[in-house]
């Protein structure tokens, strides 16, 4: 494994005292207007894709479209702390052509970020298709480890998205997180998105202060909150460990409102930044991105929302 410095985030966006709040936003028309739709929707920070989510592989990034996607950011003050990679990407699949196909779009997926100046990669771990949940986690380690060792030195580091166990997907317990984090060998560049749908239905309750502050310190216990990079907030149309993955705008699911505000308030995590993933397009994000600025500072306990 070769030496690689710390990751940097552009904008020293994780060490704001408030919640930076954003949502995963649309690069319709080129990547740049991801950004400026981010600003026009109240986003302080955002996610999004670098090419089509359903493709394998993209033509490479021309410089005038990563310089025009720098000047968006430095004009609106936006900043893009994550890219989500494609949804085909299986690492933890037995097939050697899927894992193959996998592995080389991940690796696409690491230089795109890192060309844009992206510090963080966000991946479903994958899924062992029936193969046996320990092979999947080991095939996934390994993936990420080599695709390293290919992209050669860079400042992205990739965080493993908390998953819901739907079918064989891998990533749905603390433990299996931090199996596959630690398999890697990348230390300071392997962390977490907690995906608050994901979490929830799989099994850990996050509905009210006391239950968030459980499952927040069981976190920090197996993993280390340290490795918590980013949260996508979204509300679960599926009771707790359900297992089923279904997103609902923020405070009208079976998480409610309460367990965003004391999220959103909680000192330990409220520098990390939280990006909106809910359906409902970019009114509904605008909508619930003021929802949760309401809810700092806030003593509501509120189970719903209209």
């Amino acid at each position: 494994m070769k030496a690689k410095s710390t990751p940097v985030i552009q904008g020293n966006v994780s060490q704001k005292a408030a919640p930076q709040l954003g949502a995963h936003t649309s690069t319709s028309g080129g990547l740049w207007n991801a950004v400026y739709s981010g600003k026009e929707i109240g986003c302080d920070v955002i996610q999004l894709f670098s090419k089509n989510q359903m493709q394998w592989m993209a033509a490479e990034i021309l410089p005038e479209s990563i310089e025009r996607f720098l000047r968006a950011v430095e004009d609106t003050g936006v900043q893009p702390v994550a890219v989500h990679d494609a949804y085909l990407i299986n690492l933890g699949s037995p097939n050697p052509v899927t894992f193959e196909k996998s592995y080389s779009s991940f690796v696409d997926e690491l230089k795109r970020c890192e060309a844009l100046k992206i510090p963080y990669l966000i991946m479903h771990p994958g899924a062992h298709l029936g193969s046996g949940e320990e092979g999947g986690m080991n095939r996934i380690a390994g993936g990420i480890a080599r695709a390293f060792d290919e992209a050669g030195i860079i400042k992205t580091a990739v965080l493993l998205e908390t998953t819901a166990g739907q079918g064989s997907n891998l990533g749905y317990t603390f433990e299996q997180l931090k199996y596959i984090m630690d398999l890697t060998g990348l230390e300071k560049y392997i962390g977490i998105c907690l995906d608050t749908c994901h979490v929830f239905t799989a099994g850990y309750d996050i509905r009210t202060e006391k239950a968030w502050q459980h499952t927040r310190r069981e976190f920090d216990s197996i993993i280390g909150l340290e490795h918590l990079k980013v949260f996508h907030l979204n509300d679960s149309k599926k009771g707790m460990g359900s297992r089923v993955d279904r997103h609902e705008r923020i405070g009208r699911g079976e998480i409610g409102l309460e367990g965003f505000r004391a999220l959103v308030n909680d000192p330990e995590v409220r520098h990390i930044p939280m990006i909106l993933e809910i359906p409902g397009g970019e009114i509904a994000y605008g909508e619930d991105l003021r929802k949760l600025r309401k809810l700092i500072g806030s003593d509501a306990s509120i189970k719903k929302a209209p």
